[in-house]
């Protein structure tokens, strides 16, 4: 469309547009890599790097506009919009230029510390068995039944979701589930998504490095839910208000609760007062079961995912489906029907007589839940090895040794993605928890070479243990201050698994 109409529709605060309004756009980027003939170019800054520098290299490439919300220099061919945030700016003209994708989907944003991830793809499965096709956007990637896009980030920026969001309404598709980061949220990634529901998970000790303090980041969380306001923000939905799906058995949701200006629909497992309750838990054997309780009736639930922690994911799916007026039988149907998700407590099996996990954990309440649910699965010892990655939350690397010298019956500390850092001197942060708490039964060593590690803890395990490898979970590399690498845990400890059953 016209720069003239894109900005008529948009809601970008513009101070100023100077030049030819009448010029085609073609596209709309934030990455001066990616600008082709007849785009517009959004100067946000970033963390290392700030868009307002490649200008130039925008207008070599063909780009027909530029946004930006400071002075700087900008060559005489590029049309000039001024605004007050870039990144407003960067969502609110995506959603104009794709024509309002998320207008036309169910859209559900998830945000918490832990669980994002699983409860999205059991929202999708849910979802795509009521026969509303689902795709998902978060850690895994922008997932639909036809496309699979890798994410360099939990959220992706705004101009990158609308366009997935238009590809999934291009394609047929009917709704969306979205992991919402509270990097997401400050950095205003979700901005011009008219989202249907809210899901809180749970807050725990995470990005401190970020937002500097847990009060500072509960805030980000709550910002989110006080968006969800009456109406379809578009206006062109049918749906009916907006609802905040809450569990209410975390410590702090009563803070979430105190900002939600929308309907609310709680979840818990404790707390009587939740509306979608999980009764009669069995946790035990090959499957995770129990009996969902809700304000129309009760019915059962099995899932192929194993712990407590996914009975929660679980139950914000059910309320998910709820809200979307599905019926118990195809909501127990769509829970069953995920097998897993990967890097998500995740088995990796060779043959060997000991249970080996692979699983994302890398903070201090999801190092707990695994480590306590793999505690229930072997009569043998508990090995755990992990590391923290670097350039990110320091404070937590006592904590999560701490965690793991009380759980587990052997702990190997290792290297994460140590990123700019020295992985020994994170190893050497991990390792004042430990001692704090005292060492594990069968010790505890420190072996910064992640393969190596893995090697170790393979080598040492007998029939009945467990072994659980956290940390990186799905992830396919590790990332150094000069280098990233392909590594992968699950590869690794299949190689390693097999080497060793060959041998046996």
């Amino acid at each position: 469309m016209k720069l003239s109409e894109l900005m008529a529709r948009s809601k970008a605060d513009s101070y100023s547009c100077a030049g030819n309004k009448d010029v085609e756009v073609l596209g709309i980027t934030y990455d001066s890599r990616k600008v082709r003939p007849g785009y517009i170019f959004v100067c946000i800054r970033g963390e290392h790097h700030d868009g307002h520098m490649y200008i130039s290299e925008a207008a070599e490439k063909g780009a027909v506009a530029v946004v930006i919300d400071r002075e700087t220099e900008v060559p005489g061919n590029l049309d000039v919009i001024r605004v007050r945030d870039s990144r407003e700016a960067l969502g609110d003209i995506a959603a104009a230029f794709y024509k309002e994708p998320s207008a036309s989907l169910f859209c559900v944003g998830v945000t918490g510390t832990k669980g994002k991830t699983t409860t999205t793809y059991l929202i999708k499965s849910v979802l795509d068995k009521a026969g509303i096709s689902c795709g998902v956007i978060g850690t895994l990637g922008c997932v639909s039944r036809d496309l699979a896009i890798p994410a360099n980030h939990t959220t992706p920026e705004a101009s990158d979701i609308h366009e997935f969001l238009a590809k999934l309404r291009g394609s047929g598709d009917l709704a969306v589930a979205m992991e919402v980061s509270s990097h997401a949220i400050t950095l205003k990634r979700i901005r011009g998504i008219d989202f249907d529901v809210g899901v809180f998970t749970n807050i725990g000790h995470d990005h401190l490095d970020f937002h500097g303090s847990f009060r500072d980041y509960l805030a980000t969380k709550a910002s989110f839910f006080e968006s969800l306001k009456g109406q379809s923000t578009t206006g062109k939905k049918e749906k009916g208000n907006k609802i905040s799906v809450i569990n209410v058995d975390d410590p702090n949701s009563d803070y979430i609760l105190s900002k939600v200006p929308s309907e609310v629909m709680t979840y818990g497992i404790s707390n009587s007062s939740a509306q979608v309750i999980a009764k009669e838990l069995r946790l035990y054997g090959k499957d995770t079961s129990f009996t969902a309780s809700t304000p129309q009736g009760s019915f059962s639930v099995s899932l192929n995912l194993k712990g407590v922690f996914n009975v929660y994911n679980a139950l914000a799916a059910i309320a998910c489906g709820l809200t979307k007026g599905i019926d118990f039988d195809t909501i127990s149907e769509g829970l069953r029907s995920l097998k897993g998700v990967p890097g998500r407590f995740e088995l990796v099996d060779e043959g060997q007589p000991f249970t080996v996990i692979v699983d994302f954990a890398h903070n201090p309440d999801s190092l707990k839940n695994v480590l306590a649910e793999a505690r229930r699965i072997g009569p043998g010892d508990l090995t755990v090895v992990f590391g923290c990655g670097g350039d990110r939350d320091r404070s937590k690397r006592p904590e999560m040794g701490r965690i793991a010298a009380a759980l587990a019956d052997r702990v190997i500390i290792t290297s994460d993605n140590p990123r700019s850092e020295n992985p020994a001197v994170i190893a050497k942060e991990i390792e004042t928890g430990v001692l704090d708490q005292g060492s594990p039964r069968l010790g505890y060593e420190i072996i910064i070479d992640r393969a190596s590690a893995i090697e170790r803890a393979i080598r040492l395990a007998k029939e009945g243990d467990v072994l659980v490898i956290a940390g990186k979970g799905h992830e396919t590399y590790q990332i150094f201050h000069d280098t990233t690498i392909h590594f992968d845990d699950r590869e690794v400890a299949a190689n390693l698994l097999k080497e060793r059953m060959g041998n046996a």
